[in-house]
């Protein structure tokens, strides 16, 4: 039997059998999916030989992931684990909110769309995919390539797809390395949401103007072509927009919003010069500016829902709410507007926008975070849920459950358990070595290698990545140099005195046994995983952040030194006391939501 056949056979049954019981779906964001066993078109190079398992492998630097907010390599294994978790669950529809690939490099894509076939093939699944700022990096193909890939004598690779590019001695050069553009990605991935499916019971873009009543798929399938799915974000400049609205099952429309902005630095430039055009990682900010065709769209769609009685549910890589819990304007305050990645929070005039135009609920990555957000404009609701990524501390996935169009369910699972994800260690060993030969470089810590599960080397990553990067990058060097001597005992001792201490019931030497930039850890930890990282840190702790906010809360003290570290607690305050954000029930009758 032809395999097609055989597959929208499969769909249609488990299609038949899934209204008979609540719709779900399942969020994977942020997967950055890197090719280890790729190949390229144009060179024999299929990367270095693993002494564990003897296959040829295709890996980044322990170094270079470690200064990263993701990982490069393990998130392969990562990625499969959770369709396994999916496809044994039985459900069958998965939407992957953006940032699918590494940067959107031919050899990614093949091998992503490779997986995502086998998946749909064996097990029924359909996969809608909408773009990150990952993929494309910019709207047309342009090219690139990486200084951090692993050679085979521990040292540093590069992989271009030029020969007058990187700094690397050694490299390789492939045109399969060059990042693609729109076309590119539309033509790799078209199965997987971006064109039309027989088995779609709708689907259309923001471009056509056809009606709902008169849908017929040969007409949604030349709608799909790249040629009528632009925009003109600055005058003279037309760039693609994927977005879609799609109907997998009867009665849900899933909207999949292209949120990437691209927009040009010189006007006078060539439209087709893709070095001229801004990165998209600030997200909704500039659609509010550059693509308001998108919301019009929305408003449009959630209108037409509701007068056929289909259920809505949004997703885009990109927030639409402030996922710090409110703690935005005291880390600005304390850090300053550029650090934390402050410009990448979405203004209230986004969530504003959305929430007036009629949507309800919508998921998001980009940030690769846990979180839930809620904003109310008159008698609307909107709710943003955060789907954290399997790259980055804490990796995890979203399901959602539609019980009625009033009532859906939302459940974190998280992959404590990845098989294989240590597969890579004994290459990792190799570049330690070569690595200590070097004196100026700042070394990694090789106890991440003897992490027993994929959580721990998730959590030993998020450790490295602040010490390395997140505390020289985004704290005053004197208020870091300055706190990092401190341990529990001596910030309590700043506030009140031991006899004072006494007298409250504490007791001081059970404070001492973390130090500052264990609080500043542990900041990291809620900030990327939420109420979820309370598994990460110990009941006693956390009961002594209590008493160390509440107090540093009432000090009426007008020393900077102890306004900054009052600022510190403020924050870990907001971050650890925000809106359900691991398994919790959206009532849109009611609008709120509850922890299950």
């Amino acid at each position: 039997m032809n395999k097609r056949i055989f597959s929208f056979l499969l769909f249609a049954f488990t299609v038949f059998s899934a209204q008979q019981k609540p719709v779900q779906i399942a969020f994977l964001s942020d997967v950055h999916f890197q090719d280890l066993y790729g190949s390229f078109s144009d060179t024999d190079f299929k990367g270095i030989t693993n002494p564990k398992t003897g296959k040829p492998t295709v890996l980044r630097t322990m170094d270079s992931q470690l200064h990263s907010t993701r990982i490069f390599n393990e998130n392969y294994f990562a990625f499969l684990k959770a369709l396994d978790d999916i496809a044994a669950k039985g459900m069958k529809i998965v939407a992957m909110p953006g940032d699918f690939s590494d940067d959107g490099q031919a050899y990614n894509l093949r091998g992503l769309h490779k997986i995502l076939e086998q998946y749909h093939t064996k097990y029924g699944i359909s996969f809608y995919l909408t773009t990150g700022n990952h993929d494309p990096v910019g709207p047309f193909r342009q090219d690139a390539g990486k200084d951090d890939f692993l050679g085979q004598d521990g040292n540093p690779l590069g992989i271009y797809s030029k020969g007058n590019m990187g700094k690397v001695r050694k490299k390789i050069i492939t045109k399969d390395i060059a990042e693609s553009g729109y076309l590119e990605i539309l033509d790799e991935l078209k199965d997987f949401g971006f064109y039309p499916q027989k088995e779609n019971l709708f689907w259309s873009t923001p471009f056509d103007s056809a009606s709902v009543n008169h849908y017929y798929y040969e007409h949604a399938l030349k709608q799909a072509d790249c040629s009528k799915r632009r925009y003109e974000v600055s005058p003279g400049f037309s760039v693609p927009d994927l977005s879609y609205v799609v109907e997998p099952v009867k009665g849900i429309w899933m909207i999949a919003i292209d949120g990437n902005t691209y927009i040009p630095k010189n006007l006078v430039e060539d439209p087709r010069n893709p070095s001229n055009y801004k990165g998209a990682g600030i997200g909704y900010n500039n659609v509010l500016t550059h693509k308001k065709h998108l919301i019009a769209w929305v408003k449009k769609l959630m209108e037409e829902a509701k007068t056929r009685g289909k259920t809505v549910i949004a997703f885009t890589h990109y927030p639409m709410i402030d996922y710090n819990d409110g703690a935005t304007s005291e880390i600005k305050k304390l850090l300053g507007d550029k650090k934390w990645q402050s410009e990448r929070v979405p203004e209230e005039t986004v969530a504003q926008a959305f929430a007036e135009a009629g949507l309800q609920v919508h998921f998001a990555g980009h940030m690769h975070i846990n979180d839930t957000g809620i904003r109310k404009s008159g008698d609307k609701m909107l709710v943003n849920i955060q789907v954290p990524s399997l790259a980055g501390y804490l990796p995890a996935y979203k399901i959602l459950t539609i019980h009625s169009p009033e009532k859906m369910e939302v459940q974190t699972e998280v992959l404590n358990e990845v098989p294989d994800f240590n597969a890579l260690f004994p290459l990792y060993e190799k570049e330690y070595e070569a690595l200590q030969k070097d004196k100026k470089k700042v070394l990694w810590n090789k106890d991440i290698l003897q992490s027993k599960s994929y959580h721990d080397f998730m959590l030993f990553h998020l450790r490295e990545l602040v010490r390395l990067r997140m505390i020289p990058d985004d704290w005053p060097s004197d208020f870091a140099e300055k706190a990092k001597t401190l341990n529990g005992e001596d910030l309590l001792l700043l506030i009140h005195d031991k006899n004072r201490l006494k007298q409250n019931g504490i007791n001081p030497e059970a404070f001492k046994k973390w130090n500052f930039e264990d609080v500043l850890l542990d900041l990291y930890k809620f900030q990327s995983a939420d109420e979820l990282a309370k598994k990460d840190i110990s009941k006693e702790r956390l009961g002594q952040y209590q008493i160390l906010e509440e107090m540093y809360h009432n000090s009426q003290s007008q020393n900077p030194f102890i306004i900054q570290l009052k600022s510190v607690f403020n924050i870990l305050t907001l971050l650890s006391h925000a809106d359900p954000a691991d398994h919790f029930e959206i009532d849109l009758e009611r609008q709120e939501i509850k922890r299950l």
